[in-house]
Order: structure tokens, then C-alpha cells, then sequence
């Protein structure tokens, strides 16, 4: 498919992942086929769409039953399903890591949202999935509370590589980019290898214009001055935000303090769009695609948007255009009593919660499972 707008993504420097996991994708032959033919790069996967995979689905059914049988508690079952599915996806994507030489080829396997905020226990168990794991393109999410930017170090320093998500603002993005150079120093000044340590940052986009949008439109209503600058933000904060982690990006990975890493192998931490969907009807079902596409950027997204942008999207490297633009959306908004930071903090601690309930009702159904099947023994 010479015209398909997602391989013309690559030759703009962006990988396109797909946000969602599920066994049939590689049983089917399905996920091969997206890998070829769309030129699917990655893939990303968060409790959510395990909760919705396992839970939704009959095909996981006979391996629940022989673990319930055998024993298994709920949390060891969750993450027999899940490692397999990890396991079965990367091994798909091994030849696109080893052609693209650790570039792009990852799956990604998120650490319990319960230890959000338990820096030990992130890490503990950021070392057990790895090990299980036992791929090397694989990537372990860590979330980018404060607690996570510990692990985040200590991951990257052990040799682990990590895609750091529920990132949501600029002035934590500098932090989680302090968090993996402080991790690649370290691992060098004891002259380990940097080649094969890999990590994205996952910086949530769609959710950011969900929160502030009614903020604005609100301010709009009032009529005034304010009004004026409240509509000419509407729908623009998060891609505003994004522009400038990127300019961020840029600026960090082209400094001499890189510059020493990069020359013992060193790979630049990408930013990678998540969220990428449109959660406002009202506005363009690929919009946040569109707006975010340059070189060194991942944008991984659910099926949905998938299909949306090979049947209509139109590929440009639009991430620099407009930065005066959009620097004045995000200057504005403290003149609206908008603090980008405070809705970067609440998002993140929704987006714990997010992740929270579904791993909790996964949990809670395989807890259902496990007597339903011993008793049929």
C-alpha cells in the first residue's frame, strides 16, 4: 500500500505503535500484517487494555481454567496472561528491532498501578517483569509520579529499558529527561554499556484539552477580554504543551551533556504521544496525529485512530509549525487563572486511578474464576 498515510509517517522520522494488545492480533496473523503493511512500528499496552482484552474475550478462558486449576491466585494468573501476550507480541517485532538496531520494534508491560507512588516497590517489580520477560525489546512503564522518577533512575541505571507514562506536563517531562540522564550517567561511571538501554517518554495529549476545554468555554461564556483569548485556546492547550516538551527534546538531546553519552551509544529518550485520540466529538477524529508529526517522536494509538488515519489522514512534519502560536496559547492561560501545572498534577493522579479500577475489576473477576474452576475439577 504505497499510498497508506501510516508508512508515510516513518519517512517524516515518527513511529506509529498501536495502544492495545490482545492474543488474537498475534494468533490471527493480524499484528504481522499491521507490521508490513502499515508499517506498525511498537506497540503499548496499560491495565486497561489487559482488563478489557481478558475480561471481553472467551480466548483466554482454557488458560485461566488450567491456572486456576493449578493453583494460581488471581495476581499470578494476571500476569501469566499478560507476560504471554508481552512475550508473543515482541516476538513479532524482533525483526523490525534487530533491522531498526534497537530503534523501534517494543511492546511495553506496566508495573501494578498500586505502586504509582512506592518507588521500592516499582523497582522490585520493574526487575522481576524484565526478567521474565526476558526480551530485549521490551519496555517496562513506570509512571512519572515522584516516586516513579526514582525508579525511573534506577531502572535505566540497572540496564532496563522504560517508557515512562501518565505524563502530562511540561515541568515533570524536565524532570523525567533528569531521571534518565541521571540513569545513563551512573551506569556509565561504572563503564557499563549504553547501547542497548532504551526508554520513551509518554506524554498524554487528548486528555490535557478534555480538562481544560470546559475551563475555557466557561470563560468564553463570561464574555470580555478574556473571553477572546479563552476562545482562541480553546482546543489547543495540549498541543500547545506537546510542542514544547518537544522544543524540550530537541534542546536537552542536542546538549554536550548528552553529546558524552550518545558517544559511548547513548539513544535519545523520545517523546511519545499517547492519548492521540479525540475525545471531543466536535473536533477532527485524527487531530492530534496530524498536529504532532517530527522526527524522533513516537505517537502510539488504539485501533480506532488507526484505521481513522490510514483511511484519511494527510502526513506532514507539523510538530514546529506555529510555535509563536502556540507559546501564546500556553502564556495566556495564566492571565485566565488556568495553572498548566496544578492540571498536570490532577490529570496525573486521575490517570492513577484510571488504571487502578480497571486492574482492580480484572482482579476481582479472576478472583471470581479461580473457586468457579476449582470446584468443576
Amino acid at each position: 500500500m504505497p499510498d497508506n498515510p501510516l508508512k508515510t509517517l516513518a519517512t517524516l522520522g515518527q513511529s506509529i505503535w498501536l495502544d492495545y494488545i490482545r492474543r488474537d492480533l498475534m494468533e490471527s496473523g493480524e499484528l504481522k500484517r499491521m507490521i508490513e503493511e502499515d508499517g506498525l512500528r511498537g506497540m503499548t499496552s496499560n491495565p486497561a487494555i489487559f482488563e478489557k482484552a481478558i475480561a471481553e474475550s472467551d480466548e483466554y478462558e482454557a488458560e485461566i481454567r488450567s491456572l486456576a486449576l493449578s493453583g494460581k491466585d488471581p495476581d499470578a494468573i494476571y500476569q501469566a496472561l499478560s507476560l504471554e501476550d508481552v512475550r508473543s507480541a515482541a516476538d513479532e517485532f524482533r525483526p523490525l528491532w534487530e533491522r531498526t538496531e534497537g530503534d523501534d520494534g517494543y511492546v511495553s508491560l506496566e508495573v501494578s498501578p498500586h505502586l504509582a507512588h512506592d518507588a521500592t516497590g516499582t523497582i522490585e517489580e520493574g526487575r522481576r517483569l524484565w526478567a521474565q520477560l526476558d526480551r530485549p525489546n521490551v519496555f517496562i512503564k513506570v509512571p512519572a509520579t515522584a516516586e516513579g522518577l526514582v525508579a525511573i533512575r534506577q531502572l535505566i541505571d540497572d540496564g532496563i529499558s522504560v517508557n515512562v507514562t501518565l505524563l502530562f506536563g511540561i515541568s515533570r517531562y524536565e524532570q523525567v529527561v533528569e531521571a534518565y540522564l541521571d540513569g545513563l550517567e551512573s551506569r556509565a561511571s561504572r563503564g557499563e554499556p549504553l547501547r542497548h538501554v532504551a526508554s520513551v517518554a509518554s506524554f498524554f495529549v487528548s486528555r490535557i484539552d478534555a480538562m481544560v476545554d470546559p475551563m475555557l468555554e466557561k470563560i468564553a461564556a463570561q464574555g470580555g477580554e478574556k473571553a477572546l483569548l479563552a476562545k482562541a485556546a480553546l482546543g489547543q492547550v495540549a498541543i500547545a504543551s506537546a510542542k514544547a516538551a518537544y522544543q524540550i527534546q530537541k534542546k536537552v538531546f542536542g546538549e554536550a551533556r548528552f553529546g558524552k553519552l550518545a558517544a559511548r551509544g547513548a539513544r535519545i529518550q523520545r517523546l511519545l504521544w499517547a492519548s492521540t485520540s479525540t475525545k471531543n466529538p466536535a473536533y477532527d477524529d485524527v487531530k492530534y496525529v496530524e498536529a504532532l508529526i517530527g522526527p524522533d517522536t513516537v505517537d502510539t494509538a488504539p485501533l480506532e485512530t488507526i484505521d481513522a488515519y490510514r483511511d484519511h489522514g494527510k502526513p506532514k512534519a507539523r510538530l514546529e509549525e506555529g510555535l509563536q502560536q502556540s507559546n501564546a496559547v500556553l502564556e495566556s492561560l495564566p492571565g485566565l487563572g488556568i495553572r498548566i501545572d496544578d492540571v498536570a498534577m490532577k490529570l496525573e493522579a486521575e490517570g492513577v486511578e484510571k488504571f487502578k479500577q480497571p486492574f482492580d475489576k480484572l482482579m476481582a473477576t479472576l478472583a471470581k474464576s479461580v473457586p468457579k474452576h476449582a470446584a468443576n475439577a
